[in-house]
Protein backbone atom coordinates (compact mmCIF):
# COMPACT_ATOMS: atom_id res chain seq x y z
CA UNK A 1 0.00 0.00 0.00
CA UNK A 2 1.29 3.36 -1.03
CA UNK A 3 2.11 5.90 1.69
CA UNK A 4 0.10 9.05 1.57
CA UNK A 5 2.24 11.97 2.81
CA UNK A 6 1.11 14.01 5.46
CA UNK A 7 3.56 16.55 5.70
CA UNK A 8 3.40 17.33 1.92
CA UNK A 9 -0.68 16.84 1.73
CA UNK A 10 -1.33 20.25 1.20
CA UNK A 11 1.42 21.90 -1.14
CA UNK A 12 -0.36 21.08 -4.22
CA UNK A 13 -3.75 23.09 -2.63
CA UNK A 14 -3.79 26.20 -4.65
CA UNK A 15 -4.29 28.13 -1.13
CA UNK A 16 -1.79 25.84 0.51
CA UNK A 17 -0.10 29.08 1.91
CA UNK A 18 -3.26 31.13 2.87
CA UNK A 19 -4.42 30.59 7.00
CA UNK A 20 -7.90 30.11 5.25
CA UNK A 21 -6.97 27.31 3.28
CA UNK A 22 -5.46 26.05 6.40
CA UNK A 23 -8.24 26.55 8.72
CA UNK A 24 -10.05 24.66 6.14
CA UNK A 25 -8.12 20.98 6.85
CA UNK A 26 -8.39 21.59 10.47
CA UNK A 27 -5.59 23.73 11.16
CA UNK A 28 -4.71 25.56 14.46
CA UNK A 29 -7.37 23.41 15.91
CA UNK A 30 -4.53 21.31 17.50
CA UNK A 31 -2.86 24.38 19.04
CA UNK A 32 -6.34 25.70 20.54
CA UNK A 33 -7.00 22.00 21.87
CA UNK A 34 -3.96 22.25 23.92
CA UNK A 35 -4.57 25.71 24.64
CA UNK A 36 -7.79 24.31 26.37
CA UNK A 37 -6.90 20.89 27.56
CA UNK A 38 -3.01 20.32 28.07
CA UNK A 39 -0.37 21.84 30.48
CA UNK A 40 2.79 22.82 28.81
CA UNK A 41 4.46 19.95 30.30
CA UNK A 42 2.15 17.35 28.68
CA UNK A 43 2.77 18.74 25.53
CA UNK A 44 6.75 18.20 26.61
CA UNK A 45 5.68 14.58 27.34
CA UNK A 46 3.74 14.02 24.19
CA UNK A 47 6.61 15.08 21.95
CA UNK A 48 9.34 13.30 24.01
CA UNK A 49 7.37 9.68 24.10
CA UNK A 50 6.94 9.97 20.49
CA UNK A 51 10.45 9.38 20.02
CA UNK A 52 10.44 12.69 17.42
CA UNK A 53 14.08 13.24 16.57
CA UNK A 54 15.54 17.03 15.02
CA UNK A 55 15.58 17.01 11.34
CA UNK A 56 17.96 19.11 10.96
CA UNK A 57 21.08 16.77 11.09
CA UNK A 58 22.25 15.73 14.00
CA UNK A 59 18.82 13.88 15.15
CA UNK A 60 18.90 14.88 18.90
CA UNK A 61 15.16 13.57 20.67
CA UNK A 62 13.11 16.67 20.05
CA UNK A 63 11.16 16.35 23.54
CA UNK A 64 14.22 15.54 25.67
CA UNK A 65 15.82 18.65 24.18
CA UNK A 66 12.76 20.73 25.60
CA UNK A 67 13.61 19.04 29.18
CA UNK A 68 17.17 20.62 29.29
CA UNK A 69 15.74 24.23 30.09
CA UNK A 70 16.09 24.83 34.10
CA UNK A 71 13.01 24.59 35.71
CA UNK A 72 11.12 27.49 37.05
CA UNK A 73 13.31 30.21 35.29
CA UNK A 74 11.49 33.37 35.35
CA UNK A 75 12.11 34.24 31.55
CA UNK A 76 12.23 35.00 29.20
CA UNK A 77 12.86 31.58 27.32
CA UNK A 78 13.40 31.85 23.30
CA UNK A 79 12.43 29.62 20.89
CA UNK A 80 14.92 30.28 17.76
CA UNK A 81 13.65 27.99 14.37
CA UNK A 82 16.54 27.13 12.33
CA UNK A 83 15.56 27.74 8.64
CA UNK A 84 19.21 28.78 7.52
CA UNK A 85 19.07 25.39 5.01
CA UNK A 86 22.51 25.14 3.46
CA UNK A 87 23.48 21.94 3.07
CA UNK A 88 24.06 21.57 -0.59
CA UNK A 89 21.40 19.90 -2.49
CA UNK A 90 19.21 20.04 0.16
CA UNK A 91 15.76 22.02 0.25
CA UNK A 92 12.90 20.12 2.37
CA UNK A 93 12.34 23.22 4.46
CA UNK A 94 12.27 25.49 1.47
CA UNK A 95 9.19 23.55 0.24
CA UNK A 96 7.64 23.66 3.84
CA UNK A 97 7.88 27.20 4.14
CA UNK A 98 6.93 28.26 0.99
CA UNK A 99 3.75 25.95 0.22
CA UNK A 100 2.58 25.05 3.98
CA UNK A 101 3.98 27.75 6.11
CA UNK A 102 1.24 27.63 8.54
CA UNK A 103 1.92 23.70 9.68
CA UNK A 104 5.32 24.93 10.43
CA UNK A 105 3.90 27.86 12.72
CA UNK A 106 1.75 25.82 14.14
CA UNK A 107 4.37 23.68 15.29
CA UNK A 108 6.33 27.06 16.23
CA UNK A 109 3.19 28.00 18.23
CA UNK A 110 2.51 24.42 20.12
CA UNK A 111 6.60 24.50 20.83
CA UNK A 112 6.43 27.92 22.41
CA UNK A 113 3.58 26.75 24.51
CA UNK A 114 5.55 23.50 25.77
CA UNK A 115 8.76 25.63 26.89
CA UNK A 116 6.37 28.66 27.83
CA UNK A 117 8.29 30.61 25.52
CA UNK A 118 6.98 33.97 24.41
CA UNK A 119 8.74 34.82 22.10
CA UNK A 120 10.49 32.76 18.77
CA UNK A 121 13.22 34.22 16.79
CA UNK A 122 12.43 32.42 12.82
CA UNK A 123 15.90 32.65 10.96
CA UNK A 124 15.58 32.12 7.43
CA UNK A 125 18.19 31.69 4.90
CA UNK A 126 19.13 34.63 3.49
CA UNK A 127 19.29 33.37 0.01
CA UNK A 128 15.06 32.03 0.43
CA UNK A 129 13.33 35.53 -0.42
CA UNK A 130 10.46 33.59 -1.88
CA UNK A 131 10.00 31.37 1.63
CA UNK A 132 10.65 34.99 3.47
CA UNK A 133 7.83 36.84 1.65
CA UNK A 134 5.41 33.67 2.52
CA UNK A 135 6.32 33.23 6.11
CA UNK A 136 5.82 37.33 6.54
CA UNK A 137 2.43 36.94 4.98
CA UNK A 138 1.65 33.84 6.86
CA UNK A 139 2.32 35.46 10.18
CA UNK A 140 0.96 38.88 9.51
CA UNK A 141 -2.53 36.55 9.15
CA UNK A 142 -1.78 35.36 12.45
CA UNK A 143 -2.05 38.31 14.14
CA UNK A 144 -5.19 39.78 11.96
CA UNK A 145 -6.57 36.63 13.29
CA UNK A 146 -5.85 37.29 16.99
CA UNK A 147 -3.75 33.71 16.74
CA UNK A 148 -0.70 35.39 18.33
CA UNK A 149 -0.10 38.64 20.35
CA UNK A 150 -1.59 38.96 23.38
CA UNK A 151 -3.82 37.08 25.62
CA UNK A 152 -4.36 34.43 22.15
CA UNK A 153 -7.96 32.79 22.01
CA UNK A 154 -8.14 34.51 25.65
CA UNK A 155 -6.06 31.98 26.91
CA UNK A 156 -4.02 34.43 28.79
CA UNK A 157 -0.72 33.25 26.53
CA UNK A 158 1.12 35.47 24.78
CA UNK A 159 3.15 34.87 22.02
CA UNK A 160 5.06 36.76 19.51
CA UNK A 161 7.21 35.70 16.17
CA UNK A 162 9.90 37.35 14.71
CA UNK A 163 11.00 36.54 11.04
CA UNK A 164 14.87 37.55 10.90
CA UNK A 165 16.62 37.22 7.66
CA UNK A 166 20.31 35.25 7.53
CA UNK A 167 23.57 36.13 6.89
CA UNK A 168 24.01 34.61 3.70
CA UNK A 169 26.74 32.00 5.48
CA UNK A 170 26.47 28.06 5.81
CA UNK A 171 27.83 28.61 9.43
CA UNK A 172 24.89 30.32 10.41
CA UNK A 173 22.97 26.53 10.43
CA UNK A 174 25.32 25.99 13.24
CA UNK A 175 22.85 26.75 16.60
CA UNK A 176 25.37 28.89 18.64
CA UNK A 177 26.42 30.62 14.98
CA UNK A 178 22.56 31.17 14.37
CA UNK A 179 22.30 32.62 18.15
CA UNK A 180 25.32 35.17 17.19
CA UNK A 181 24.23 35.83 13.75
CA UNK A 182 21.29 36.88 15.76
CA UNK A 183 22.25 38.93 18.33
CA UNK A 184 24.27 40.74 15.48
CA UNK A 185 27.64 39.84 15.52
CA UNK A 186 29.58 37.72 13.46
CA UNK A 187 28.52 34.03 13.62
CA UNK A 188 31.25 32.30 15.15
CA UNK A 189 30.02 29.32 17.19
CA UNK A 190 30.46 29.53 20.80
CA UNK A 191 32.28 26.83 22.87
CA UNK A 192 30.02 24.63 24.74
CA UNK A 193 28.99 24.43 27.96
CA UNK A 194 27.00 26.59 28.62
CA UNK A 195 24.37 25.07 26.06
CA UNK A 196 21.49 27.45 24.34
CA UNK A 197 19.00 25.47 26.59
CA UNK A 198 21.04 27.13 29.56
CA UNK A 199 22.36 30.55 28.21
CA UNK A 200 21.23 30.89 24.22
CA UNK A 201 19.70 34.13 22.26
CA UNK A 202 20.48 37.02 24.49
CA UNK A 203 22.30 34.85 27.55
CA UNK A 204 18.55 33.19 27.63
CA UNK A 205 17.45 29.88 27.98
CA UNK A 206 16.77 28.97 24.28
CA UNK A 207 15.56 26.02 22.08
CA UNK A 208 16.84 25.47 18.52
CA UNK A 209 14.31 23.42 16.52
CA UNK A 210 14.55 23.14 12.66
CA UNK A 211 11.79 23.70 10.27
CA UNK A 212 10.65 20.39 9.73
CA UNK A 213 10.95 18.98 12.98
CA UNK A 214 8.74 21.37 14.40
CA UNK A 215 6.24 20.72 11.38
CA UNK A 216 6.47 17.25 12.61
CA UNK A 217 5.14 18.13 16.26
CA UNK A 218 2.65 19.66 14.64
CA UNK A 219 1.70 15.92 13.29
CA UNK A 220 2.96 14.52 16.80
CA UNK A 221 0.58 16.84 18.61
CA UNK A 222 -2.56 16.04 15.84
CA UNK A 223 -2.37 12.27 15.52
CA UNK A 224 -0.67 10.92 18.51
CA UNK A 225 2.24 8.68 19.48
CA UNK A 226 0.68 5.49 18.28
CA UNK A 227 0.68 6.99 14.83
CA UNK A 228 4.35 8.69 14.49
CA UNK A 229 5.70 5.24 16.32
CA UNK A 230 3.75 2.90 13.24
CA UNK A 231 6.00 4.67 10.41
CA UNK A 232 10.23 4.51 10.22
CA UNK A 233 12.18 1.96 12.01
CA UNK A 234 12.40 0.94 16.26
CA UNK A 235 15.78 0.93 17.63
CA UNK A 236 18.19 -1.65 16.66
CA UNK A 237 18.41 -4.14 20.09
CA UNK A 238 22.36 -4.53 19.03
CA UNK A 239 22.89 -1.31 19.19
CA UNK A 240 22.01 0.69 22.46
CA UNK A 241 23.08 4.36 21.36
CA UNK A 242 19.78 3.82 18.64
CA UNK A 243 16.81 5.90 19.97
CA UNK A 244 15.36 4.65 16.88
CA UNK A 245 13.92 6.49 14.02
CA UNK A 246 10.60 6.87 14.20
CA UNK A 247 7.85 9.17 11.73
CA UNK A 248 7.68 10.35 8.14
CA UNK A 249 10.55 12.43 6.76
CA UNK A 250 11.33 14.66 3.71
CA UNK A 251 13.66 13.12 2.00
CA UNK A 252 15.67 15.47 -1.54
CA UNK A 253 16.82 14.04 -4.53
CA UNK A 254 19.00 15.63 -6.75
CA UNK A 255 22.14 15.19 -8.83
CA UNK A 256 22.14 12.66 -11.84
CA UNK A 257 18.58 11.25 -11.83
CA UNK A 258 15.87 11.51 -13.99
CA UNK A 259 13.50 13.46 -11.66
CA UNK A 260 14.73 15.52 -8.53
CA UNK A 261 12.12 16.32 -5.87
CA UNK A 262 11.30 16.29 -2.35
CA UNK A 263 9.60 13.50 -1.46
CA UNK A 264 7.90 12.08 1.85
CA UNK A 265 8.20 9.04 3.30
CA UNK A 266 8.36 6.95 6.59
CA UNK A 267 12.26 6.49 7.50
CA UNK A 268 14.56 3.99 6.21
CA UNK A 269 13.88 3.61 2.32
CA UNK A 270 16.95 2.95 0.70
CA UNK A 271 19.16 4.86 -1.44
CA UNK A 272 18.18 2.54 -4.50
CA UNK A 273 14.77 2.40 -3.41
CA UNK A 274 14.65 6.25 -3.39
CA UNK A 275 16.51 6.55 -6.71
CA UNK A 276 14.31 4.26 -8.59
CA UNK A 277 10.86 4.47 -7.32
CA UNK A 278 11.09 8.38 -6.90
CA UNK A 279 14.29 9.83 -8.87
CA UNK A 280 13.11 8.36 -12.40
CA UNK A 281 16.41 6.31 -12.37
CA UNK A 282 19.79 7.65 -13.26
CA UNK A 283 20.10 10.04 -15.93
CA UNK A 284 20.85 9.59 -19.36
CA UNK A 285 20.93 5.83 -19.08
CA UNK A 286 23.96 5.95 -16.57
CA UNK A 287 24.86 3.77 -13.85
CA UNK A 288 25.45 5.70 -10.54
CA UNK A 289 28.89 5.74 -9.21
CA UNK A 290 28.29 7.28 -5.64
CA UNK A 291 25.81 8.74 -3.66
CA UNK A 292 25.94 11.48 -0.61
CA UNK A 293 23.25 10.16 1.89
CA UNK A 294 22.16 13.47 3.56
CA UNK A 295 24.22 16.59 2.33
CA UNK A 296 27.95 16.70 1.26
CA UNK A 297 29.37 16.74 5.01
CA UNK A 298 27.33 13.42 5.20
CA UNK A 299 30.22 11.59 3.10
CA UNK A 300 30.09 9.30 0.47
CA UNK A 301 29.19 5.49 -0.58
CA UNK A 302 29.60 3.35 -3.58
CA UNK A 303 26.90 2.36 -5.39
CA UNK A 304 27.46 -0.96 -3.99
CA UNK A 305 26.33 0.31 -0.83
CA UNK A 306 22.72 1.82 -1.90
CA UNK A 307 21.15 -0.90 -0.11
CA UNK A 308 21.97 1.52 3.12
CA UNK A 309 18.81 2.11 4.80
CA UNK A 310 18.09 6.08 5.20
CA UNK A 311 17.34 6.62 8.97
CA UNK A 312 19.57 8.06 11.41
CA UNK A 313 21.44 4.26 12.38
CA UNK A 314 21.73 3.44 8.76
CA UNK A 315 24.30 5.71 7.28
CA UNK A 316 27.01 5.38 10.38
CA UNK A 317 27.37 1.13 9.43
CA UNK A 318 29.01 2.45 6.03
CA UNK A 319 31.34 4.81 7.62
CA UNK A 320 28.93 7.99 6.82
CA UNK A 321 28.90 11.04 9.62
CA UNK A 322 24.86 10.47 9.94
CA UNK A 323 21.74 10.94 8.10
CA UNK A 324 22.47 14.43 7.90
CA UNK A 325 19.68 16.62 6.50
CA UNK A 326 18.29 13.21 4.11
CA UNK A 327 19.70 15.31 0.70
CA UNK A 328 20.48 12.11 -1.12
CA UNK A 329 22.58 13.60 -4.16
CA UNK A 330 23.08 10.89 -7.37
CA UNK A 331 26.71 10.89 -8.77
CA UNK A 332 26.75 8.62 -12.08
CA UNK A 333 29.46 6.68 -13.56
CA UNK A 334 30.87 9.23 -15.82
CA UNK A 335 31.92 11.84 -13.75
CA UNK A 336 35.41 12.15 -11.86
CA UNK A 337 35.52 11.90 -8.40
CA UNK A 338 38.69 14.30 -8.56
CA UNK A 339 35.94 16.64 -9.43
CA UNK A 340 33.49 15.87 -7.13
CA UNK A 341 35.99 16.35 -3.93
CA UNK A 342 37.52 19.21 -5.08
CA UNK A 343 34.32 20.63 -5.20
CA UNK A 344 33.26 19.29 -1.86
CA UNK A 345 36.12 20.85 -0.40
CA UNK A 346 36.06 24.39 -2.32
CA UNK A 347 32.90 24.46 -0.55
CA UNK A 348 33.81 24.09 3.08
CA UNK A 349 37.19 26.24 2.72
CA UNK A 350 34.81 29.33 1.39
CA UNK A 351 32.00 28.87 4.54
CA UNK A 352 34.67 27.60 7.72
CA UNK A 353 33.81 30.82 9.75
CA UNK A 354 37.73 30.70 10.44
CA UNK A 355 37.65 30.54 14.09
CA UNK A 356 39.59 27.67 14.90
CA UNK A 357 42.79 27.22 13.16
CA UNK A 358 42.53 23.24 12.15
CA UNK A 359 39.36 23.80 10.74
CA UNK A 360 40.25 27.30 8.82
CA UNK A 361 43.69 26.11 7.50
CA UNK A 362 42.87 22.23 6.83
CA UNK A 363 40.16 23.09 4.88
CA UNK A 364 41.98 25.20 2.98
CA UNK A 365 44.67 22.74 2.54
CA UNK A 366 42.34 20.29 1.14
CA UNK A 367 41.06 22.35 -1.63
CA UNK A 368 44.61 23.63 -2.34
CA UNK A 369 45.80 19.56 -2.42
CA UNK A 370 42.29 18.69 -4.48
CA UNK A 371 42.71 21.72 -7.09
CA UNK A 372 46.50 19.96 -7.68
CA UNK A 373 44.81 17.03 -8.29
CA UNK A 374 42.40 18.05 -10.91
CA UNK A 375 44.79 19.69 -12.44
CA UNK A 376 47.07 16.79 -13.26
CA UNK A 377 49.99 17.48 -10.66
CA UNK A 378 49.37 15.48 -7.89
CA UNK A 379 51.20 12.99 -5.90
CA UNK A 380 50.41 10.06 -4.48
CA UNK A 381 51.48 10.85 -0.69
CA UNK A 382 48.75 13.49 -1.37
CA UNK A 383 46.11 11.15 -0.56
CA UNK A 384 47.08 10.08 2.68
CA UNK A 385 47.66 13.57 3.39
CA UNK A 386 44.33 14.44 2.74
CA UNK A 387 43.09 11.83 4.79
CA UNK A 388 45.46 12.60 8.07
CA UNK A 389 44.22 15.85 7.93
CA UNK A 390 40.55 15.04 7.78
CA UNK A 391 40.46 12.81 10.48
CA UNK A 392 42.10 15.73 12.94
CA UNK A 393 39.46 18.26 12.10
CA UNK A 394 36.24 18.46 13.87
CA UNK A 395 34.78 18.29 17.10
CA UNK A 396 35.37 14.00 17.16
CA UNK A 397 38.62 14.37 17.11
CA UNK A 398 38.32 17.46 19.54
CA UNK A 399 39.97 20.25 17.59
CA UNK A 400 37.77 22.95 17.11
CA UNK A 401 34.02 24.24 18.57
CA UNK A 402 31.52 23.02 16.20
CA UNK A 403 30.98 20.54 13.49
CA UNK A 404 31.73 22.06 10.14
CA UNK A 405 34.93 20.32 10.19
CA UNK A 406 33.64 17.27 10.62
CA UNK A 407 31.08 17.42 7.84
CA UNK A 408 34.41 18.88 5.75
CA UNK A 409 36.15 15.97 6.50
CA UNK A 410 34.10 12.83 6.30
CA UNK A 411 33.18 13.70 2.23
CA UNK A 412 37.07 13.36 1.93
CA UNK A 413 38.21 10.40 3.80
CA UNK A 414 35.06 8.22 2.60
CA UNK A 415 36.02 9.27 -1.23
CA UNK A 416 39.32 8.43 -0.89
CA UNK A 417 39.33 5.36 1.12
CA UNK A 418 36.15 4.03 -1.20
CA UNK A 419 37.65 5.06 -4.33
CA UNK A 420 41.47 4.95 -3.86
CA UNK A 421 42.50 3.19 -7.20
CA UNK A 422 40.46 6.00 -9.05
CA UNK A 423 42.18 8.71 -7.41
CA UNK A 424 45.70 7.10 -7.84
CA UNK A 425 44.65 6.27 -11.58
CA UNK A 426 44.32 9.79 -12.03
CA UNK A 427 47.57 10.79 -10.33
CA UNK A 428 49.30 8.00 -12.30
CA UNK A 429 47.90 9.89 -15.96
CA UNK A 430 48.60 13.20 -14.65
CA UNK A 431 45.86 14.23 -17.07
CA UNK A 432 44.09 17.93 -16.49
CA UNK A 433 40.50 17.71 -15.36
CA UNK A 434 38.31 18.68 -17.99
CA UNK A 435 37.13 21.93 -15.63
CA UNK A 436 40.31 22.66 -14.12
CA UNK A 437 40.35 25.98 -16.43
CA UNK A 438 43.57 28.70 -16.78
CA UNK A 439 41.19 30.71 -14.58
CA UNK A 440 42.29 30.21 -10.93
CA UNK A 441 39.72 30.03 -8.35
CA UNK A 442 39.25 30.82 -4.83
CA UNK A 443 41.98 29.32 -2.79
CA UNK A 444 43.74 27.47 -5.54
CA UNK A 445 47.42 27.51 -6.71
Amino acid sequence: MPYEPVLLARINKPDSPKLEGYRADGGYSTFERALVDLKPEQVVAQVKDSGLRGRGGAGFPCGLKWTFLPKDHPGPIYLCVNADESEPCTYNNRILMEKDPHQVLEGVMLACYAIKSRKAFFYVRYEYGDAFRTLTAAVNELYAAGLLGENILGSGFNLDIVLHRGAGAYICGEETGLIESLEGKRAWPRIKPPFPAIEGAFRKPTIVNNVETLACVTQVMKRGIDWFKSLGVPPDPKNPRDAGSYGPKLYTIAGHVNEPKCVELPMGITITDLIEQHGGGVWKGRKAKAANPGGLSMGFVRADEFHMPLDFNGPGRFQCLGLGTAAVTVIDDQTSMVDVLHNTCQFFAHESCGQCTPCREGTGWMEKITDRLRRGQGRKEDLDILIDVADRIGIMPGTTICGLADGAGWPVKTAIRKFREEFEGAIKSGEKSKYAKTLRVVGAH
